[in-house]
């Protein structure tokens, strides 16, 4: 599943099952974590293709969690940051994330995002 897979990482349930639903629905595999620490886990065992990050969440925020995995071994997947913050891309830029989706994002929007950083939906 070349590029298919896509981790949303963001404490928002009704954000993470509107992205799957979005990304499910286009034919990506999508991995959901509530919190930071899960995500690092999940990563561990499975390594996503692209990452959708919230900038907010309780227990590891989204700067936290980037510093993180940029201390796992392998290979970075590209990083998206989703955030309600007025400074999205001053956010983003300081992550050195790849892109950022301002909440609330469009869905049209979102797939033109994570197609372009992931390869497109598999096949």
């Amino acid at each position: 599943m070349a590029g298919g897979r896509v981790l949303v990482v963001d404490d928002d349930e009704s954000i993470r099952e509107l992205v799957n639903m979005a990304l499910s629905d286009e034919g990506y595999e999508v991995v959901m974590a509530a919190e930071g620490s899960l995500a690092l886990e999940l990563i561990r065992t499975r390594p996503p293709d692209l990452i959708l990050l919230d900038m907010r969440m309780p227990d590891m925020d989204g700067g936290e969690f980037a510093e993180a995995y940029r201390q796992l071994p392998g290979q970075r997947a590209p990083l998206i940051v989703l955030t309600a913050a007025r400074d999205a891309a001053d956010r983003a830029a300081q992550l050195e994330a790849d892109a950022f989706l301002p909440k609330p994002f469009d869905l049209q929007a979102l797939l033109d995002v994570v197609g372009r950083l992931a390869g497109g939906p598999a096949a």
